[in-house]
């Protein structure tokens, strides 16, 4: 079964994406991925807007001091995240659900996530994934973190954190100023291009 995997993170660069399929570390990145077992790339991939509120939060990751990507819990009126929608098998997606929580054979129950909207799957930093509907027969899912943002604390990103960020952004077709303007809006966002 294919499904949808909806980033709005580092993962809107493809090249980033690919590292968690094909195994190797992004550029700005201190970790080697895995990798998937199956290496076959994604089908397909194309941009689409949610309307969950995107912030920053955390100290340090593997991208450096400063924060990362997370949505909310539940859908804002008038608020827009850009994602980028990468078609990829049933087992990729739980395989890089792992990689993205430093686990290795997460059990996810997809069947489970789709009858109650969101599930949690781990304690790691994204392990709540979230069905945010379908498209040409396959769903579509997300993750982010189990605890909402109302709970945690916003935190700017890591340079090479939203500057992987902002590529992905501009090879989607927006242009730098849109994405300094997107990117200022959100809590805890920054101008990729001024740092």
């Amino acid at each position: 079964m294919d499904v949808w995997y909806l980033s709005y993170g580092s993962n809107l660069s493809v090249d980033r994406f690919l590292c968690y399929i094909e195994g190797g570390a992004p550029e700005g990145s201190t970790k080697n991925e895995l990798g998937c077992f199956d290496k076959t790339p994604p089908k397909e991939n194309v941009k689409m807007e949610i309307p969950y509120p995107l912030y920053f939060s955390k100290e340090r990751s593997k991208w450096g001091e400063g924060g990362v990507a997370f949505i909310d819990h539940h859908p804002v009126d008038d608020e827009v995240t850009i994602g980028r929608k990468f078609l990829i098998t049933n087992e990729q997606f739980k395989e890089v659900v792992a990689q993205e929580n430093n686990e290795q054979g997460l059990d996810i129950d997809l069947d489970k996530v789709i009858r109650e909207g969101a599930a949690k799957i781990t304690d790691g930093w994204y392990g709540r994934i979230m069905y945010l509907g379908e498209k040409d027969g396959a769903p579509i899912f997300t993750f982010t973190s189990n605890v909402p943002m109302s709970e945690q604390k916003i935190k700017e990103p890591a340079q090479a954190y939203i500057r992987t960020i902002a590529r992905g952004l501009v090879k989607m077709g927006l242009t730098e100023q849109e994405v300094s303007q997107y990117m200022k809006e959100k809590r805890g966002g920054v101008d990729p291009f001024k740092l």
